[in-house]
């Protein structure tokens, strides 16, 4: 089987409606398919930011619906369940509708209504989203694959890939086994700043923990390792890491993930590495990866629409 992996849309319609396009996909039975047979695989965050929230949602389900299309779970949706699921155990929500945790969630409320029975609807499919696939030749999830989360999260899906309801409760509990593997998958490797040492995140917010290229095992420094806007990195040290950190792919099977917010042309980060994610939430490009096979990812099976 071969495969086109996309980066984060968060609701830009037009840009994957462009890419699809671009990749051979056309619209049939009410779904985009590929005639060569090709299916797309979606690496989470399809909503937040972007227009057409919606839009975006349908064509994915109608892919999944169709046999054309596969998608995990992103930090976004994972958010999204959160601020839609009560806490069995109290009366607030698992993730509080505070402005801190919703200004980025705003968009998404707006465009299908909060409370809504549509919003209720899509919360519960999110909830049915696996946060990795496996697919033996090929690896997605969100942010990292680190092997002792995905063995945490595998334990708990079922034969479809989804959470059992105890797992995604106690994922928001922070500092329990499913919080910190969800953490890791859909957020990232994230170490803290020597010193009490802070930057600004994409949205200003003040940070005090770095994301960094767990794929690089030559980013020894904080500085070269960090994930931050190239405007802040001047206030990450440049001093060795923690010997306790280890970086580097940790495995040879080629793996897919978004998140990060790169920046440049696109191009794969190792032999078996690849970050799908540009900024195509606001000014950056739709990414994919066009897999037929190739155990050694390259750049010539990139492709792009511009934002």
């Amino acid at each position: 089987m071969d495969y086109d992996i996309i980066g984060d849309i968060h609701g830009q319609d037009g840009k994957l409606t462009a890419l699809l396009a671009k990749l051979g996909y056309r619209i049939k039975d009410g779904a985009y398919r590929n005639p060569e047979g090709r299916i797309a695989l979606f690496l989470g965050d399809l909503i937040d930011r972007g227009p057409g929230q919606l839009e975006v949602i349908n064509i994915v389900r109608n892919m999944i619906e169709a046999g054309s299309g596969r998608t995990i779970m992103g930090n976004h949706e994972w958010n999204a369940i959160g601020c839609g699921m009560r806490d069995p155990e109290g009366s607030d929500y698992l993730r509080p509708r505070i402005e801190a945790k919703m200004k980025e969630h705003k968009e998404f409320l707006r465009q299908i209504g909060m409370d809504s029975p549509l919003h209720m609807e899509l919360v519960e499919w999110f909830k049915t989203l696996p946060p990795v696939l496996d697919l033996g030749a090929i690896r997605l999830c969100h942010a990292w694959w680190n092997p002792d989360s995905i063995d945490v999260i595998k334990a708990a899906q079922d034969c479809n890939g989804k959470l059992d309801d105890a797992f995604l409760i106690g994922s928001y509990r922070k500092r329990t086994a499913p919080w910190a593997a969800i953490e890791c998958v859909t957020k990232g490797y994230e170490v803290s700043l020597p010193g009490g040492g802070t930057f600004l995140d994409h949205n200003e917010v003040p940070r005090k923990e770095i994301r960094v290229r767990w794929w690089d095992a030559s980013a020894t420094s904080y500085r070269k390792a960090a994930l931050v806007p190239e405007g802040e990195r001047s206030r990450i040290p440049d001093i060795p890491m923690p010997e306790e950190v280890k970086l580097g792919a940790s495995s040879n099977v080629p793996t897919f993930v978004g998140h990060y917010w790169l920046t440049g042309t696109p191009g794969v980060q190792n032999a078996t590495t690849a970050v799908l994610d540009y900024g195509a939430a606001i000014k950056g490009p739709l990414v994919a990866y066009r897999w037929n096979g190739e155990d050694v990812l390259s750049n010539d099976k990139l492709v792009w629409v511009k934002g």
